[in-house]
């Protein structure tokens, strides 16, 4: 049997540790998969997290750094790009309460979805089926609303000239929205198709691209405008104008 005066002694040894620990996990994962180093505007403010010691072991577990975060901290991944040059999250510009993601979801869905509450602001179950895999997915905690054409990629090709109500349009409007895997969309990050493709509907989702990017005339390079046109050509779609 151990004695009280040994389990006291343990006790205090743990928690003698505890501030040791938080001191080496520094990297906060939220809940939504973000990877939050302390330089992350939003790292103090996150406080429901899973800790990693550092950025690299939070990637490796599935999560993401936040738009506009490198893993030092020593510059932007996209030079002048905030995500709250996009507006502060989702919009609900009708009112109703349901916001872009939740009008995405409704929208989307191949059943009725089912809402957390009578108010019916937020799904919680419906039936997606993602572009990316083929998967269906039934737990709308379980589904990231992608960008097709991510906002650090257009801000750099030409977002960062718009006016802020164009931005705001351009994160809630319903064709550059796509309900997807969260490990999926994480993955992309901010890459065009250039450097990322997803498993399953590769056209579809090339072909969506190029359309949102000439409806915000937006300005690729011409090695990236040239791989657009190729993938959308050999999958036989003839690209909008």
């Amino acid at each position: 049997m151990v004695s009280v005066r040994c389990r006291s002694l343990v006790a205090v040894f743990l928690l003698g540790l505890i501030p040791a620990l938080d001191a080496v996990a520094t990297i906060k994962q939220s809940s939504s998969g973000l990877c939050h180093p302390p330089h992350s505007p939003w790292y103090e403010r996150t406080r429901d997290f899973t800790p990693y010691p550092d950025v690299d072991a939070c990637l490796a577990a599935g999560g993401r750094l936040p738009d506009g975060i490198s893993r030092s901290g020593d510059e932007p991944v996209s030079k002048g790009y905030q995500r709250s040059e996009f507006g502060h999250g989702w919009d609900d510009r009708d009112g109703d309460c349901q916001d872009s993601r939740a009008e995405a979801l409704i929208a989307t869905s191949a059943t009725r979805v089912r809402f957390a509450d009578e108010r019916r602001c937020r799904v919680v179950t419906g039936r997606w089926i993602s572009p990316f895999t083929g998967n269906v997915l039934q737990n709308a905690g379980d589904v990231d609303i992608d960008h097709v054409v991510p906002l650090a990629w257009a801000w750099e090709r030409g977002a960062s000239d718009w006016s802020r109500d164009r931005r705001e349009a351009f994160v809630n409007d319903p064709v550059n929205l796509m309900p997807v895997e969260a490990s999926l969309n994480r993955s992309k990050g901010a890459r065009g198709p250039d450097q990322w493709v997803p498993p399953a509907g590769r056209c579809q989702y090339v072909a969506r691209f190029l359309r949102i990017v000439k409806v915000y005339k937006l300005a690729p390079s011409s090695r990236e405008m040239d791989n657009l046109r190729r993938q959308v050509a050999q999958c036989g779609i003839r690209a909008s104008r």
